[in-house]
């Protein structure tokens, strides 16, 4: 199927700027590694331009342009934005697909959630000035105290390509409902829809300034961002490794940054389960997205009793797994984003099983970000849990059992920020999404996602006629 590939520039203060040292990035297609087009590649020069249009964006008519305007000024752009990508949807999920090679059902599915997310914090930023003033409760009566909810500022947004567009809406949409000016720096491997995001902002309209987006390498553009003294927060989605780097960074200017970082997700299957319907979960757990997601449940933890049974019902599951071209039509994996071989063309891998794993193991304790799950058996409940526990990571996990009281039971005690019963990998707007331990830390999404780029500030007043009376009055002396 041939795609155009839109040639964009980098998207600054509202206009297309090219990059100050005029550097470009090839964009390879990972189904057939042909060269598709090309991105600019932004430095540190073109970080500077970036944050201060964001600067400006903020302060224009002393705030009343965007930060201090009322939520319903910011939900008008972000309604309009989601009408935007609606109407471009079969187009953006064609870019998507092409450029991160993600099946092509996915990538709309993927586009239709972007319009959705826009929608709900456009909800959100409406409802986010009733939520100003919230009195707080006080035991002198002599003062009175409420709360104010103000954005935190210039906000620098880095992202991953598994899910290009949606996991920049997850950043883009609650930090401009707060009333933030943003800074997003896609992954270079997949930045083509962002760079549409780009071009839709501009078509309604969007402020200059409130949604810069640069393309281009990690320490080339993401670094200086990272560290620049004029960014406020400094959100990210990425690995571990990369995470840690940013806090360090942000660490020097006490700077608050928000981190979602890799996993090694368990899933749970206990003996008592459907087989068919735990094993299609398990496949899709590990191998939606073509397994590049870091909340995959790729450790397989099954009750020993249905072992046997229930991986032979997992094999014929997974063999039938179309893996093509993300535009054939039934496509349900695509090639990972770079490397790896299968078909005679491409960065296909094939979904594989490993069983016989013990807990050293690397392919047990590190995230593969490909179509790659591991298995250990249980005898008891508690023998799940710890094997379950026993990691760095704390994203996602999940449990599969028609004792219900059982799965309540394992969710309390699953050292996890997001624990799914039944089901692997859902995903709602309106749920909070973030790990613990080196899965990073903060929230995104939901209300909780708002309140990530928004500062809380204390206001009391003395509100009795009397005076204070600490110290004697120099008028009675």
């Amino acid at each position: 199927m041939a795609v155009q590939v839109p040639s964009r520039q980098l998207f600054i203060d509202g206009e297309w700027r090219e990059p100050i040292l005029k550097k470009r990035l090839p964009t390879i297609n990972p189904a057939t590694e042909e060269i598709i087009g090309n991105i600019p590649a932004a430095t540190a020069e073109d970080v500077e331009l970036a944050v201060a249009a964001a600067r400006r964006a903020l302060s224009r008519n002393k705030g009343k342009d965007w930060a201090t305007a009322p939520g319903a000024v910011r939900a008008k752009y972000l309604r309009a934005i989601a009408a935007k990508v609606t109407e471009r949807k079969t187009e953006l999920a064609k870019l998507e697909a092409i450029d991160c090679g993600k099946p092509l059902d996915e990538a709309v599915w993927d586009i239709e959630d972007v319009a959705g997310c826009f929608e709900y914090y456009a909800d959100l930023a409406e409802g986010l000035d009733a939520r100003q003033k919230a009195p707080v409760s006080l035991p002198m009566e002599t003062f009175k105290s409420y709360v104010l909810k103000e954005p935190i500022g210039v906000v620098g947004l880095i992202t991953p390509w598994n899910y290009p567009l949606l996991m920049a809406t997850w950043k883009v949409a609650p930090s401009l409902a707060a009333g933030c000016a943003a800074i997003l720096k896609p992954s270079e491997l997949a930045s083509i829809t962002c760079l549409e995001l780009a071009e839709v902002c501009r078509e309604v309209g969007l402020p200059p300034g409130v949604l810069n987006i640069l393309t281009g390498l990690g320490p080339e553009a993401g670094a200086p961002l990272a560290s620049h003294p004029d960014v406020d927060k400094i959100a990210f989605t990425g690995s571990s490794a990369t995470g840690s780097k940013i806090m360090a960074a942000a660490a020097q200017m006490v700077k608050p940054v928000s981190l979602e970082l890799g996993g090694k997700s368990p899933i749970i299957v206990f003996e008592d389960v459907d087989l068919d319907k735990a094993a299609e979960w398990t496949a899709f757990g590990c191998f939606w997205t073509n397994g590049q997601i870091c909340s995959a449940t790729s450790r397989l933890i099954v009750h020993e009793n249905i072992a046997r049974e229930f991986l032979d019902r997992l094999v014929k599951w997974t063999k039938n797994i179309k893996i093509s071209d993300p535009f054939e039509e039934g496509c349900r994996l695509g090639p990972v984003v770079s490397g790896g071989q299968h078909l005679k063309k491409g960065f296909f891998v094939e979904p594989t099983i490993i069983t016989d794993v013990t807990t050293s193991m690397q392919i047990w304790r590190e995230e593969v970000f490909g179509p790659v799950l591991c298995v250990k058996t249980f005898r008891t409940e508690e023998e799940a849990l710890e094997l379950a526990n026993d990691t760095h990571y704390g994203l996602g996990a999940a449990v599969i059992s028609n004792d219900l009281e059982r799965c309540d039971r394992v969710s309390k005690n699953l050292q996890a920020g997001i624990v799914w019963v039944n089901c692997s990998q859902p995903c709602f707007c309106q749920a909070p999404w973030g790990g613990n331990k080196r899965s990073g830390f903060g929230r995104e999404l939901g209300e909780w996602g708002l309140d990530n780029y928004l500062s809380v500030k204390q206001v009391t007043q003395y509100v009795s006629d009397e005076p204070w009376g600490w110290y004697r009055s120099p008028s009675k002396l």
